[in-house]
């Protein structure tokens, strides 16, 4: 938070201590920078709102870091004492976490390393405020901590669910070697070593490994410029980190739309929603939990070929529609047109093409002016102040025609038209843009605005058109909305609902109440 900021009414600072967690160093789209930096610096709102808080464990780590500290003789997974109930699906997801931790790093009384039982913090203190405010700065640490005998060797583990394919920043890595260097409490050491390790697979990758005097000198060269980047980023991101948030009624990005989801009340405690939420709290509510607990999913299931296809498709589109001059698309695709994240065979290339070419007599640029009429898988985030719930949309376009905003969702088919389903029905994201249309949140001309839906299929692309102002589909819109949401708004435990989806749900492989193949035939 730079001195530039205007901070928002309701927000008072009680600290002139800084603590900055090591996690805010590395940096998610699941942050909120402002609000980090908000935490950091020691402000707080000015009147708490108290609610109810979950039922269950909703920390994915927390079993599985309390069951290492409860002592190798521990055997179970979410029976220990200081926590939340587990549902079966963490408690599963658990007990493969912790074997595969004690596989990597088996307990041998004669082991060179021990654990720490006290997570280490760096702590500096000023003799004057500085020009933050702060008197005080703190950077912490959490994971596994461990040192040698002698102490002169200290190591970090921090537990992931799985190896991504780039490596934290190198300003999350400095810190991290930075506070194992300086940090207390024990004697300074003489080396230190930072590893990520995955749960899923057992993989470990090391991200630091080198003296106290190295991990200094990566610190001044990286480290302090992170820190700097949290504490001076006045960036308000609405997204999942809402739910949690203490400044949430001074936030000046929020919008608030009551009523958005037809819900009556407030629910147990603040959530978040999204449509994906909806489908899948409709097909099995223990899907949507785990999906939320963000627990490996099962990459066959999850990665298909049509999927990727499809999603392959969308990311050439929103980089097509949201990077250089805003021409319309054409019929000729490049031959190396599947971003490079996504691994197709040499079929689904041939047909993801076929599928884009289709889109040239259709796309949406051919109707705005300049990049600013462009806004390519824009966030649309809104809190329903009514049920106490934040609305996630994520539109695969929105673009101005005139002075009025179209929403575009894309889809791709291999299959004929069909209209056994009703529309908004079938694709609930179009029923929560009408919702918000008809309440002219976009803003904008309103006798323009309206929804359409972009079906691509190898003999070429429909285009149809919702109305969000006619009264029956604003009906239809709310009663779809009020399908998804009530049910869940109210839901505290999740439980699974077995039957013939478990074939194809991606998070089966966690939950014990899952329906076997043979016994769904």
């Amino acid at each position: 938070m730079a001195e530039a900021w205007s901070l928002p009414d309701g927000i008072l600072r009680e600290s002139d201590t800084v603590v900055v967690p090591l996690g805010m160093l590395k940096g998610s789209d699941f942050r909120c920078p402002a609000a980090d930096a908000l935490k950091a610096r020691g402000y707080r709102a000015q009147i708490p709102v108290r609610r109810p808080k979950e039922r269950l464990e909703h920390f994915t780590f927390g079993p599985f870091m309390r069951a290492l500290d409860a002592g190798p003789d521990h055997k179970g997974s979410a029976d220990v004492s200081g926590g939340k109930p587990a549902h079966d699906g963490l408690v599963q997801w658990t007990e493969h976490a912790l074997a595969t931790y004690r596989a990597a790093f088996p307990s041998h009384p004669d082991s060179p390393m021990v654990e720490e039982p006290t997570p280490w913090a760096y702590r500096h203190q000023l003799p004057s405020p500085d020009r933050r405010g702060a008197r005080e700065y703190r950077i912490t640490v959490w994971g596994r901590c461990l040192r040698s005998a002698d102490g002169t060797t200290r190591e970090l583990r921090l537990p992931v669910n799985r190896l991504r394919a780039a490596p934290s920043s190198a300003g999350h890595v400095a810190a991290a070697a930075f506070v194992l260097a300086e940090g207390r409490p024990g004697p300074k050491p003489a080396r230190v070593r930072v590893v990520e390790f995955a749960l899923l697979d057992g993989q470990v990758r090391v991200l630091f490994e080198g003296t106290r005097t190295e991990a200094l000198e990566a610190y001044r060269s990286h480290g302090s410029q992170a820190l700097a980047a949290v504490l001076d980023t006045p960036e308000y991101r609405p997204g999942s980190a809402c739910a949690a948030c203490p400044f949430l009624s001074a936030c000046p990005a929020l919008r608030k739309a009551p009523g958005l989801l037809t819900l009556d009340a407030p629910g147990r405690t603040r959530r978040t929603w999204s449509v994906t939420n909806g489908r899948n709290y409709r097909t099995c509510p223990a899907r949507d939990h785990l999906r939320r607990l963000r627990i490996p999913a099962v990459d066959a299931i999850e990665k298909g070929a049509d999927v990727e296809r499809g999603r392959a498709v969308h990311a050439y589109l929103a980089t097509r529609h949201g990077d250089g001059p805003t021409r319309p698309c054409t019929a000729d695709i490049p031959e190396r047109w599947v971003p490079e994240e996504y691994e197709l065979s040499e079929q689904d290339r041939a047909l993801g093409a076929l599928l884009l070419s289709r889109h040239a007599a259709v796309c949406p640029l051919r109707q705005v002016r300049d990049r600013s009429d462009v806004r390519p898988e824009a966030r649309v985030v809104r809190y329903d102040s009514t049920a106490d719930v934040v609305a996630i949309a994520a539109p695969d376009l929105l673009y101005r025609d005139g002075g009025s905003w179209v929403w575009r969702e894309t889809k791709t088919s291999l299959a004929e038209r069909r209209g056994r389903v009703p529309l908004l029905e079938r694709y609930p994201q179009l029923a929560l843009g009408v919702a918000l249309i008809a309440r002219g949140d976009l803003g904008g001309d309103s006798s323009g605005s309206r929804i359409e839906l972009e079906t691509l299929r190898p003999g070429g692309a429909d285009l149809e058109i919702v109305d969000p102002f006619d009264p029956g589909t604003r009906t239809a819109a709310d009663k779809v909305l009020k399908e998804l949401t009530d049910t869940w708004h109210g839901d505290s435990r999740f439980e699974a609902t077995p039957g013939k989806e478990c074939a194809r749900c991606e998070m089966a492989r966690w939950c014990s109440a899952k329906q076997e193949p043979e016994v769904a035939a």
